[in-house]
């Protein structure tokens, strides 16, 4: 079984390289609706190049693969925030609990927002004195449960909004992920997860009303609505494998890879390393979206520090920086609690 799922693995990772490179010219990008529900959650997971489905043993999870929440042995709380491109602001809320018996249950609460602009029009270029806004939101309820010793499942079901000054659009998606921990190389952990599947989102609102003329004369104006396209989520189906290459009493070094492949925009491979010191002082680096078509992500870089506070809580600040080419740097902060 072992061996079996991990050339599995081991052919999707060179499935995914070889479509990379060999990939036509035009892609999908910038057609899915709901953007921001492919910007990583965890500055943990980020500094390592986003390389977590196979690891994911805390509670970003709930982003990369919430099979992994079914590994954790006590709840945690989290509180994400990052300063997009572009000056779009994105912040992430989560927390999650064991549940004895039954397995672990969590919430989650993500926005997304541009900040306050300007409308402007063909006969106004410098603006109408209104003010407009865009953003998103997403709401979820994760499960996760150990099926054996070695093999979990997890489901995040989400409600999902978008909007844009008066218009808005609504969705319900689902995340689904596996997590098999292999009895070999200190505990392989195999991981496989899908994000962002279910229903397209269309745009609806007072903005796309409009008055059409049928005729001559005033009488003939008719009310009317623009119907604007559907769109997809941006769909992600990811593997991975992760390994700690050295775990003993004070340190510990693991290693991650990822295949991904997205519904628009050609496959790419994320991969990361971790040291851990006594459990409390953590160094991380990774390459993001390697071989990916036109992309701009690349060097990854982070750290973290785990503080006992009394008892089994424990307070922990990550931190993660990542390279994006001709569009500068992220940086990206969480705060956390375990207990």
């Amino acid at each position: 079984m072992v061996r079996i799922l991990a050339l599995t693995c081991c052919l999707l990772l060179s499935t995914s390289l070889a479509d990379a490179q060999s990939a036509p010219a035009i892609t999908k990008t910038g057609t899915t609706a709901a953007s921001f529900l492919k910007i990583g959650v965890g500055a943990r997971s980020i500094g390592m190049g986003g390389a977590f489905t196979g690891l994911s043993n805390d509670i970003s999870a709930m982003y990369w693969n919430p099979a992994g929440l079914a590994t954790m042995n006590g709840g945690e709380a989290m509180f994400h925030h990052v300063n997009w491109i572009a000056d779009v602001r994105y912040d992430v809320a989560a927390a999650a609990i064991v549940i004895d018996g039954v397995g672990t249950l969590g919430g989650n609460f993500s926005s997304m927002n541009v900040g306050d602009m300007e409308v402007t029009t063909t006969t106004e270029p410098e603006g109408t004195g209104e003010l407009f806004t865009a953003g998103g939101t997403s709401m979820g309820i994760t499960f996760a449960r150990s099926l054996t010793d070695k093999f979990s499942i997890g489901f995040n079901v989400k409600y999902i909004h978008e909007y844009i000054w008066n218009e808005n659009s609504t969705s319900i998606g689902m995340d689904v992920g596996t997590l098999y921990i292999a009895p070999v190389l200190n505990g392989l952990r195999i991981g496989a997860s899908m994000s962002n599947f279910g229903s397209k989102m269309r745009l609806e609102g007072r903005d796309a009303l409009i008055l059409y003329r049928t005729g001559a004369g005033e009488e003939n104006l008719v009310n009317a609505a623009l119907e604007l396209d559907s769109y997809d989520l941006p769909l992600i189906f990811r593997v991975g494998l992760a390994t700690d290459a050295i775990h003993d009493e004070n340190s510990r070094l693991t290693l991650a890879i990822d295949a991904v492949h997205p519904n628009d925009n050609t496959e790419y491979v994320n991969s990361g390393i971790e040291y851990t010191w006594a459990n409390i002082l953590s160094l991380r680096g990774g390459w993001k979206s390697a071989f990916e078509r036109g992309g701009e992500q690349g060097l990854t870089l982070g750290g973290g520090l785990e503080y006992s506070v009394e008892g089994s809580v424990a307070v922990l600040f990550d931190y993660a920086y990542q390279d994006f080419g001709r569009l500068q740097e992220v940086h990206y902060f969480s705060v956390g609690v375990k207990f």
